[in-house]
């Protein structure tokens, strides 16, 4: 299988998967009657409820989004470093005395610095002593 198909096969895999209202996290499918879920937990449920009471009252498009500014500039910065590691193993392809333990030091450096971006929540994860104590429409 070439890097290409590859790349669409995981594209078609993750388009198939439902995904959490509020962080965006894969939801296992599930057979049967009832609703789709739209949530992964009650807690990204509540706060997806907090976050549209809150846009009525800002009036904020449903596609606009408030972020601080220091979740902001906490992503620029792990992307800048993935963009760092991107361009490093980039260059390593192209050498042509790489050793097979230079290619797998690059490629951790790599999976180092793409760790901390996919853990990244715009909005934290909320722990459940976090949570509002508004009741659910």
């Amino acid at each position: 299988m070439t890097l290409k198909a590859l790349h669409n096969a995981v594209e078609e895999a993750a388009s198939e998967r439902a995904r959490c209202r509020w962080c965006r996290h894969a939801i296992a499918g599930r057979a049967g009657r009832g609703r789709p879920r739209q949530f992964c937990s009650q807690a990204c449920r509540q706060w997806d409820w907090v976050a549209r009471q809150r846009s009525a009252e800002l009036k904020l498009a449903e596609d606009e989004l408030v972020v601080t500014r220091g979740e902001l500039d906490e992503l620029k910065d792990k992307i800048f470093v993935l963009a760092c590691a991107l361009e490093d193993v980039r260059d390593d392809i192209h050498s042509k005395r790489m050793t097979l333990e230079a290619m797998r030091e690059s490629l951790r450096w790599l999976v180092d610095a793409a760790q901390p971006v996919t853990e990244t929540h715009l909005g934290g994860r909320p722990s459940p002593s976090t949570m509002p104590d508004q009741k659910l429409a």
